[in-house]
């Protein structure tokens, strides 16, 4: 069938699979799909290539959130939970998207995350025990580098996707560490084997001490394939939606434009587009093609296509409260980095060593615990940091401190991320609803009560810890949830705007093959969700790798048409 689309595409512009968006999915995708010479792949990317020094030094993501060369600059909705305030809202937007910015951290999450999933969408292909197949495909984990043929039921050697130790201690997070397990949160060899209680030092994704990010991982070995063309600083506008004879709707490709030229373009898609823009971009592109909740979509100027009310709701982050402690005696980053001559220090370790300050994930040591004993299972993760400041973008305190921010692993509060606008250069609306009932509230305050407590056992004694914030003053649930509302910040974790589910579930955007629903009990043909935003719920901890593993099972189903 001839359509006006159809015509506007030029040869050289038409693939086999279109990808959007060169984030974490995206590079796996483009890697997995071009290992197929006969199949033309396209992956595109708003943002420019990761050449930008700042991506590759791990501490250079102070430098790579809220700079318009590497971060979308979204900001939040007022927020009521937070009393009021904004909060920026980081995504990546260079090739690797998030994993070029991100922490760093390696983490799965819990084996109930998986087995909830697999409840949640009637497939068993994603509980935990078919999970972690797919975290295992891609991984190359430092434990397997000197194995000699040992099996490790948990790890792998020889993937893409590099996991090393920290390349730096610090004697006040070995005695924060201590402190934990003195009040009973035992040490854990591996936060990654399904169940992550305990506390020890994360690891990272790294590789001798510079970042190891997505577009390293999956592009670079794969970027001269002649059927992969990547086109960076080219932005989606609008899905190309079609009937077929049959009356089903089709994906046919998209209109983008180059940024760099101002040409605006349509690329086609003979089999399948996916959409990998993540939880924020990947809602947008379905709203402003006209697949979404029509009121939504009325509002914003938009004619709906498909009646999809799940688009864009759902959302779910992991909030962070971040509490700061001045301590004595023991050096911190703040004055270790406060003089020009410590700075040279730590300039120079990072070029002899790559270690150091320099080489150091934005939190080196986690925990995994409990609010209070009657939950049955860890419920809440601690990034614990030997610095403190303000807000990110903001300059270190001039006096020694620790910041042991602590998150609700699985909140109960739902937001949403809608378009105000067809142009999709326009940021979305985004609301998180933080806070916004009563068990997520509750659960900031006991937080916050067990962070004092772990600060209190002897082993931090001897550093004279003071609470800087919140402020011992502050002690009922009341007060606490308030003040929880006055310096917690996102961690950025969105998940859930185009949450998989099975037939029947009023929200559910794509199937459990991530396929987009059609709104009328079929697949809208050629299009899938292949990001963060398919989680129906939050997996408990960071949220970058288990991105990976659900676009390796992607693209088996891509690549067999299931």
């Amino acid at each position: 069938m001839t359509t006006p689309f159809d015509t506007a595409v030029e040869a050289a512009d038409v693939f086999d699979y279109v990808i959007v968006g060169a984030g974490t999915a995206g590079c796996l995708l483009a890697n997995r799909l071009s290992a197929d010479p006969s199949k033309r792949v396209l992956l595109i990317e708003a943002g420019k290539p990761d050449n930008y020094h700042w991506i590759h030094i791990p501490v250079g993501y102070l430098y790579c959130i809220g700079n318009p060369r590497t971060d979308w600059l979204y900001e939040t909705e007022p927020t009521p939970g937070l009393n009021g305030r904004r909060l920026r809202y980081p995504r990546g937007k260079t090739l690797g998207g998030c994993s070029s910015i991100n922490g760093m951290i390696y983490m799965r999450g819990q084996a109930r995350d998986y087995d909830q999933w697999a409840t949640l969408t009637g497939d068993a292909d994603w509980g935990w025990s078919n999970a972690l197949p797919d975290f295992l495909a891609h991984e190359s984990h430092h434990s397997q580098d000197h194995a000699s043929g040992e099996k490790n039921l948990w790890h792998r050697g020889g993937g893409e996707w590099r996991v090393e130790r920290q390349r730096l201690r610090w004697d006040v997070l070995d005695a924060f560490a201590l402190a934990a397990q003195q009040k009973g949160i035992p040490a854990t060899p591996d936060f990654n084997r399904g169940d992550n209680a305990g506390v020890a030092y994360f690891e990272v994704n790294q590789r001798k001490g510079w970042r190891w990010n997505a577009s390293k991982a999956f592009l670079n070995p794969v970027k001269r394939r002649p059927n992969l063309v990547i086109r960076t600083e080219t932005q989606v506008e609008k899905l190309a939606l079609e009937k077929t004879p049959q009356g089903l709707w089709r994906c046919a490709g998209a209109w983008v434009v180059d940024q760099r030229a101002g040409r605006r373009y349509a690329v086609a898609a003979k089999s399948s587009l996916i959409l990998s823009a993540g939880s924020i971009g990947s809602v947008q592109l379905l709203e402003c093609s006209g697949i979404g909740d029509p009121a939504v979509l009325h509002k914003a100027g938009v004619t709906p296509v498909v009646n999809l009310p799940g688009v864009g709701a759902n959302l779910q982050d992991h909030l962070q409260i971040r509490a700061v402690f001045s301590v004595k005696g023991v050096k911190t980053l703040n004055t270790m980095a406060n003089s020009l001559w410590g700075k040279a220090m730590i300039g120079l370790e990072y070029a002899l060593k790559r270690s150091g300050p320099m080489s150091m994930a934005p939190s080196q040591l986690g925990a995994f615990v409990k609010s209070d004993p009657s939950q049955p299972h860890a419920n809440l993760e601690y990034h614990v940091q030997p610095l403190s400041l303000d807000a990110f973008g903001e300059p270190l305190h001039r006096f020694n401190a620790f910041t042991a921010s602590v998150c609700n692993l699985n909140p109960t509060s739902r937001g949403t991320v809608h378009i105000k606008s067809p142009d999709a250069t326009q940021a979305p609306a985004i609301a998180p609803n933080y806070l916004s009932t009563e068990t997520d509230r509750k659960i900031a305050a006991d937080s916050l009560r067990l962070t004092r407590d772990i600060v209190s056992q002897t082993a931090l004694e001897n550093f004279q810890p003071t609470e800087v914030k919140p402020g011992v003053q502050y002690q009922t649930d009341d007060d606490l949830a308030r003040l929880a509302g006055d310096i917690a910040t996102t961690i950025f974790h969105p998940v859930g705007t185009t949450k998989m589910g099975r037939d029947g579930d009023p929200l559910a955007v794509v199937d459990p093959h991530l396929r987009v629903r059609d709104g009328a009990g079929g697949v809208v043909l050629g299009l899938r969700v292949v990001d963060a935003g398919v989680m129906p719920t939050i997996t408990s901890g960071n949220t970058n790798s288990p991105t990976l593993m659900i676009a390796e099972k992607a693209a088996r189903w891509i690549l067999s048409n299931t």
